[in-house]
């Protein structure tokens, strides 16, 4: 067999079904065999044309999948073996990656300057929504996966667990702190649960749709607010007693929740931001306390890397976070134009959706 169906992006409002040809690998990278993949909120700014890729690329960025074939210098693996590789790959030589940047492996010299940094799949290579994938420096980016896990279990581990975690571990977190996240999608739920890990003792999340809310309350959230029923920052004023919150994330990508995220930090308080912004962003003169607040406002691309998905991994095994009901339908490679719909314009409670070959 030399070629396999792959979701491809032609222009904008268009991603389609068509048959390519099976990814050849080099000397230092892994051929995988996907069993199961998703699609990201990502991957809809591509769709729509918020986010720009070359006509012909295949998307995807959340493999799980079996080793088909290894390169010749690729050790410490074997064909068979069930892995994972995150959304960002880095290949660990560049200065960023060096510095401990490794989600900014590829940007500046001596590889040249590259939006998005060591995100490679969907984006400057071919990626995972496909039957096969060709994984870039196998032995920086391959997880072997638990036996006893299933793909739905560590499904969330590439991409939005990573990143939402990451947006409570940049906002630096710390026991007993109050908590506020705007937006409980995907990404967002997974910043509430990274939140409990990291010690927050109160953490406070917005959003409108019930199902949402109610899983959230699962992942750890301790008070909901309805952004349709109430004002969430004169809520959450109310909820601190005029204080505000030590750490806000904001993981939805619109000014207004990043205007609101902003203006319900506590003096000295930080803005953690994970949203994907396909707009100019203003920052408010009230809410910025003119520059004088002591805030910090951090923003953080999902961290990959081998180690990073091991220790997601480790995290899904122990049970302290089940991620594994995040997914909510299930379609075949085949009608993966139909699961775009679905997601793309978030119908029937749509989180995330599990795609099997």
């Amino acid at each position: 067999m030399t070629q396999m169906k792959a979701a491809v992006f032609v222009e904008p409002g268009r991603i389609v079904l068509e048959d390519k040809p099976i990814p050849d690998i080099g000397p230092a990278d892994a051929l995988i065999r996907i069993t199961t993949t998703t699609i990201c909120g990502t991957d809809v700014h591509i769709l729509k044309g918020e986010y720009p890729v070359a006509p012909g690329l295949t998307i995807g960025h959340e493999p799980v999948g079996v080793i088909e074939k290894l390169g010749s210098e690729v050790k410490g693996y074997r064909e068979g073996q069930r892995v994972i590789a995150g959304a960002i790959t880095p290949d660990g030589t560049s200065y960023a990656s060096l510095d401990g940047f490794h989600s900014q492996c590829g940007c500046g010299a001596p590889h040249g300057w590259k939006t998005m940094g060591g995100w490679r799949f969907g984006n400057t290579i071919d990626g995972c929504q496909a039957e096969y994938v060709r994984v870039p420096d196998a032995m920086a980016n391959l997880a072997p996966i638990p036996d006893d896990l299933t793909d739905e279990q560590v499904l969330m581990c590439p991409d939005i667990m990573s990143t939402g975690f990451s947006g409570a571990e940049s906002g630096r977190i710390r026991i007993g702190d109050t908590v506020a996240i705007f937006a409980q999608g995907p990404i967002g739920l997974c910043a509430t649960a990274g939140a409990r890990l990291q010690g927050a003792t109160r953490i406070i999340v917005v959003d409108t749709v019930p199902e949402r809310l109610q899983t959230a309350r699962r992942l750890g959230a301790d008070t909901v607010v309805d952004f349709k029923k109430d004002d969430p920052v004169e809520t959450i004023r109310a909820l601190t007693d005029g204080r505000g919150v030590d750490v806000a994330i904001e993981a939805l990508g619109t000014q207004a929740t990043f205007e609101s995220a902003l203006s319900v930090l506590r003096p000295g308080g930080t803005l953690s931001s994970l949203g994907v912004y396909s707009q100019d962003l203003k920052i408010p003169l009230g809410a910025f306390s003119a520059g004088l607040g002591d805030n910090r406002i951090v923003t953080t691309l999902c961290p990959g890397g081998k180690e990073r998905m091991r220790r997601l991994l480790n995290v899904v095994a122990s049970g302290r976070v089940d991620l594994a009901p995040l997914v909510t339908h299930h379609f075949k490679l085949d009608d993966i134009e139909a699961a775009y719909d679905l997601f793309s314009h978030q119908r029937d409670g749509v989180l995330k959706i599990a795609i099997t070959p």
